[in-house]
């Protein structure tokens, strides 16, 4: 488990996975899902990131399946994967809390968490 921040794409994979496998292109999908269209994969970065993740021991293969004539590979969070995630949570967590205090201090500003982050 490594204490560096993750990159956001790696971060969004992760995040995916932790409700269970995925093959590929439903990872894809699941990280513009998570980001709210902002990040879009293109297929070479995230198997590169897969491969890396899988050597990493942070995802691990989760079985093949053909469908309509494709193979689709399945990935799984390991449980490396899944502290590491955590971590990194708890990491921008600290940070957004850190933010948010020097915010407050800021005049004119007013900031909560109802309706949306702006009050």
């Amino acid at each position: 488990m490594s204490s560096a921040a993750l990159h956001e794409p790696t971060f969004l994979i992760l995040a995916a996975l932790a409700e269970g496998r995925k093959h590929g292109y439903g990872l894809i999908a699941e990280a513009e899902t998570l980001s709210d269209g902002r990040v879009t994969l293109r297929v070479a970065t995230l198997y590169t990131a897969l491969d890396r993740l899988r050597k990493e021991g942070l995802i691990a293969p989760a079985g093949e399946e053909v469908i309509d004539g494709r193979l689709r590979r399945y990935y799984e969070l390991t449980d490396d994967g899944a502290a590491t995630l955590t971590q990194e949570i708890a990491r921008m967590e600290q940070l957004a809390a850190r933010a948010t205090v020097r915010l407050r201090h800021r005049p004119g500003f007013a900031f909560g968490w109802g309706g949306g982050a702006w009050a």
